[in-house]
């Protein structure tokens, strides 16, 4: 049997119990025959019996203890060695006394309730060494799982479950639906005052091509010079126009674009022909055949970028998460509602647990132990408990003595 540094010094504190419950029984022999040839008159009696029925306690427990986990002597008496022989029954009774009095739901949710589990995580959380040390694993968890998946992994995906389910799903209703909510939050905004922002700016820096292109789509029969105002004057006008429109919140072409918006949201909700091109477009984009390509090229990059993010120790990604994580300790510790939710989660988890698979779990400690040989789970469990029990042997030496002191000292009276 291997054992543990614990379970060695398990094994050397029993030996020293051992030694101990040895030694007073060596004494009390040593006393019991330097005492016999004594005076059993006078107080040397009293002495001698008291070593007699010491030695006779010492034994007698030393029997039982022993008992317990071998044969004394290596004897095959009956009924000893108790647990190599009833091995399996023993494991049987763990099994049912475990699952009978610690996986009951009611202990479960007490202890739960004790614990404040969710008030206990929450100033856990809040410190900042802790929520580094929780984004540090979630970021060694996060590069584990990015490895795992290769890009025959995102292949695989897109091509044999995405893309075909999306293609089966018709889309175009939900699509309308989806567009119909973002216009009603208005949740477009900030994308089109990015779209205006970013003309402005690219008109701004660059007149010569916006001019350029103006040229050469007006009339050859025209005269360059008219032609040249001309295109000047719509520049001009165009920069304006977009300049007001990004300033405005309520310009009419703001309006004029929701409304747009709005009723391509319905027609792709109601109109049978804007829904039929809508999925015929969808189709064709799903089965071109560089889509896969652009997936997983897609799926390289964003990888690529949360790899650098995750092992820069100061990218905004890594900061912000450290943040919230704190954010989220100190929430659990002021907001008892949330505290006492999580708490309830956490109970009734367990307490599910332990309904539906408690046997099971208490299993483990009856499949365990019949695995064991008889010997070995002899000398496991008594290096366990076999340190207490040598103090019976200790007892027994002790009120053995001094019942045969009171024997001797009640003989002596009558």
């Amino acid at each position: 049997m291997s054992l543990s540094p614990a379970d060695e010094h398990r094994r050397a504190r029993l030996r020293r119990m051992k030694a101990v419950a040895l030694g007073l029984l060596v004494l009390a022999a040593a006393i019991y025959l330097v005492t016999l040839n004594l005076d059993h008159a006078g107080g040397w009696g009293y002495v001698n019996t008291m070593a007699e029925a010491a030695m006779v306690g010492a034994l007698a427990d030393w029997f039982a203890v022993t008992a317990l986990f071998r044969h004394p002597l290596g004897i095959p008496i009956p009924h000893t060695a108790i647990i190599p022989r009833k091995k399996d029954e023993l494991a049987g009774s763990l099994q049912s006394f475990f699952a009978d009095n610690f996986l009951t739901e009611d202990v479960v949710r007490e202890r739960i309730g004790e614990a404040r589990l969710g008030r206990r995580l929450g100033g856990w959380l809040r410190q900042p060494d802790h929520a580094r040390r929780v984004v540090d694993e979630g970021v060694r968890i996060a590069h584990a799982l990015l490895r795992r998946v290769s890009d025959d992994d995102v292949r695989f995906v897109a091509r044999d479950v995405l893309l075909p389910r999306l293609d089966r799903e018709p889309l175009a209703s939900v699509s309308g639906a989806l567009l119909e909510g973002i216009v009603a939050d208005r949740a477009h905004k900030g994308f089109v005052d990015l779209l205006l922002r970013e003309t402005h700016t690219w008109l701004t820096k660059h007149p010569t091509q916006f001019t350029a292109m103006l040229h050469d789509r007006a009339p050859r029969w025209a005269p360059g010079f008219l032609n040249q105002r001309v295109v000047s004057a719509l520049y001009w006008q165009a920069l304006d126009w977009v300049d007001r429109v990004r300033r405005d919140p309520e310009h009419p072409t703001r309006r004029s674009f929701d409304d747009l918006l709005l009723r391509i949201a319905a027609d792709l909700q109601n109109d049978p022909s804007v829904q039929g091109r809508f999925e015929t477009l969808k189709t064709r984009l799903l089965t071109h055949p560089q889509l896969e390509d652009a997936l997983v090229s897609l799926w390289d990059s964003v990888r690529a970028s949360l790899e650098s993010a995750l092992d820069d120790a100061g990218s905004g990604l890594r900061t912000r998460a450290i943040a919230g994580v704190e954010g989220v300790g100190e929430s659990l510790r002021t907001d008892v509602a949330l505290a006492a939710r999580i708490d309830t989660t956490v109970s009734d988890a367990a307490a599910y647990l332990v309904t539906s698979y408690g046997h099971e779990l208490s299993s483990v400690i009856g499949h365990t132990i019949q695995r064991w040989d008889g010997r070995d789970a002899s000398r496991r469990i008594e290096l366990y408990v076999g340190r207490d029990l040598q103090f019976i042997r200790i007892n027994g030496t002790v009120v053995g003595a001094l019942a045969g002191l009171a024997i001797h000292a009640v003989s002596q009276l009558f």
